[in-house]
């Protein structure tokens, strides 16, 4: 039986009991049964009491012994890229440029018919060779035809001859480099967007379909889709939105990263926000840095938006009833951010300001001021801690690119916490798989140990966090009146794990009152999804299960 998901009306009105397992539930830390009715959470508490519902409703899930959590909130997605990547050509497990090669030679000789070829995932950094493909390399096996292949961070590109041919002027272009170096900045935004032009209306919503199934397998309720001029196509935002209101599967936020506030109204965004670049990432040498590069002498990054411009779009934003947003990861792109949101509280008064809860995607590279600044604004930091899994550590990649030293600071996830700013996790897929356990891992076990927080906090950043960060505080736990969104999965014994080593790290005694989670720590098997209903409907069931 292959993976499905069933239609947008499905379980509309049934009112279900779901008893025999484990409900993770701040109403009740010992809860094993759960009613749902009409989309909502009607009832959670003990095995007991789930008799007297058992005769009233118009069906009983016998989840033996397994765990429901509520879905989980992926708050930054790229959801057609994403898509592609899971159907397409991914070169994230290549070891080497070898075996990149052969794989795109392979993936050319399987898809004749394509118009263009799309890849995704290369990182040269992890390669022996350390360098990308060339384009002379590129266009001999892809026998010349046109291909458009991102580094992990999709921040930068190389391509084939004949995809440069269907972009007239783009060696005049900034970010257009001739030699070995990928094209980034304008070149690449402008070969980005012939690339997805040239894909067809039913390839891109297959691949929109194939990322929410993905995302449904894997417990995700709800996705924050980061979208924009620089980044896909107006028919490829709305056409998302569109689908995931006519089809079952994960509901879809949309942002669109676009200065132009009443454009992203009449798209339907939520917020004219997302990916709005302050400046660029790490990898690609683009993020925008106070002091250089360590592997790149002279060099501190590129930066987009500078802080009067900034002041000016959260202005907008706020007067429009709208969530202005920013990307923005090296350090003096956040201290431009911070600048321009002070200066547009400032003009609006600071309560207006942190009732609109606008927000920063990445944000990796803080100081205490910044982390302050934060707070005081009220900004939510949506954050990816699976960056940190990849490329922290001191032999990674932020190592290379900032020495040692700064590397240590960056994705300060307990200093954020401590200073009450908001965090709302996410993927930022393709750059990093949807894996919402394993982000919670990757933040309860950062690379950095000063870093850590508590599985629970992880926990609450990738379910209520989301909700929050999209100005809802009513959903995103198991609690009487919140919308049922909720995942159920198979998993072991449940603990309860603290990040400091000044306290018991893992407990499993009931005493505490605090409902537990699946044991995170590295190497052991991740729970895997039985079932994820959003809205009361069912979306996705493993099959066999």
């Amino acid at each position: 039986m292959s993976e499905s998901m069933p239609p947008a009306s499905s379980g509309d009105h049934r009112t279900v009991l779901l008893r025999g397992g484990e409900v993770h539930s701040p109403a009740d830390p010992f809860a094993t049964a759960m009613v749902v009715e009409r989309g909502h959470v009607a009832w959670v508490g003990s095995e007991g009491a789930a008799d007297a519902f058992a005769s009233g409703v118009d069906e009983v899930v016998d989840l033996e012994g397994a765990l429901v959590t509520p879905a989980f909130v992926d708050a930054h997605v790229h959801t057609t890229a994403t898509g592609f990547a899971l159907t397409g050509l991914d070169l994230s497990s290549a070891a080497s440029l070898a075996e990149a090669a052969e794989l795109i030679r392979a993936h050319a000789a399987a898809r004749p018919e394509d118009r263009i070829l799309i890849g995704h995932g290369w990182d040269a950094s992890r390669w022996p060779e350390r360098r990308p493909l060339t384009r002379a390399e590129l266009d001999e096996l892809t026998g010349g035809r046109p291909l458009y292949l991102t580094r992990i961070d999709v921040h930068s590109a190389v391509v084939t001859t004949a995809l440069l041919d269907l972009v007239p002027g783009i060696r005049d272009l900034d970010g257009f480099h001739d030699g070995q170096r990928p094209l980034t900045g304008d070149a690449h935004h402008a070969v980005r967007a012939a690339a997805f032009a040239a894909v067809s209306p039913l390839q891109r919503t297959e691949a929109q379909r194939a990322a929410r199934l993905r995302a449904a397998s894997l417990g995700i309720g709800t996705l924050h889709e980061c979208g924009g001029p620089q980044i896909s196509s107006e028919d490829d935002f709305t056409g998302l939105l569109d689908l995931a209101r006519e089809e079952g599967g994960p509901r879809v936020v949309g942002y669109w990263a676009d200065l132009d506030v009443e454009r992203a109204r009449a798209l339907g965004a939520l917020g004219a926000a997302g990916d709005l670049f302050a400046d660029g990432s790490l990898g690609s040498h683009t993020a925008c840095l106070h002091e250089p590069y360590a592997d790149h002498a002279g060099h501190s990054g590129s930066a987009h938006l500078d802080a009067a411009t900034i002041a000016l779009h959260v202005v907008a934003c706020t007067e429009a009833g709208l969530q202005a947003g920013f990307h923005a990861i090296g350090d003096a792109a956040v201290t431009a951010v911070v600048e321009g949101v002070r200066a547009a509280a400032e003009k609006l008064g600071l309560a207006r300001i942190r009732a609109a809860r606008h927000r920063v995607e990445h944000v990796e590279m803080l100081t205490p001021e910044t982390i302050a600044a934060f707070a005081e604004l009220g900004l939510t930091a949506s954050v990816q801690p699976a960056f940190d899994a990849l490329w922290g550590g001191e032999e990674g990649m932020y190592a290379d690119r900032l020495g040692a030293e700064r590397a240590r600071t960056l994705n300060p996830y307990a200093a954020l916490l401590r200073a009450g700013v908001p965090l709302a996790f996410g993927s930022d897929s393709p750059v990093t798989p949807l894996d919402p356990w394993g982000t919670v891992r990757a933040a309860a076990f950062h690379r950095t140990p000063e870093h850590r927080i508590s599985a629970r906090a992880a926990f609450t950043a990738h379910t209520r966090g989301g909700w929050r960060a999209v100005g809802r505080d009513d959903a995103g736990t198991l609690v009487p009146g919140a919308p049922a969104d909720y995942a159920v999965w198979r998993t072991e014994e449940l603990v309860v794990q603290a990040p400091d080593d000044r306290v018991a790290r893992w407990s499993t005694d009931p005493r505490s009152g605090t409902p537990g989670l699946p044991d995170l720590s590295p190497g052991v098997e991740l729970p895997v999804c039985l079932r994820t209903v959003v809205y009361g409907q069912t979306v996705f069931v493993r099959p066999n299960e």
